[in-house]
């Protein structure tokens, strides 16, 4: 029993430490280095766009990003700056 307990603690901590370190959105670049732009495509909800541009955010280093346009209906492509 402590075993599983210790197995499912380890397993939370691992799931939980990852999304700690995903780029955040953001609405004011003040204060921020921009450090370069990312897209996305392919979409078929708005947070499921946002996601990706986070993702794509994150492989950049950055830890802020701000969406700058999107555009679509059924597949929606999306653009954001990236910040550090």
């Amino acid at each position: 029993m402590k075993t599983i307990i210790i197995t499912l603690s380890t397993l939370f901590a691992l799931f939980t430490a990852g999304s700690a370190f995903s780029a955040q959105i953001v609405n004011n670049d003040a204060g921020k280095e921009k450090i370069g732009v990312v897209s996305a495509g392919g979409a078929t909800t708005l947070d499921e766009l946002v996601a990706s541009l986070s993702a794509q955010a994150d492989k950049k280093g950055a830890t802020y990003f701000k969406v700058i346009s999107t555009s679509g209906a059924n597949k929606m492509h999306g653009v954001a700056e990236i910040y550090k």
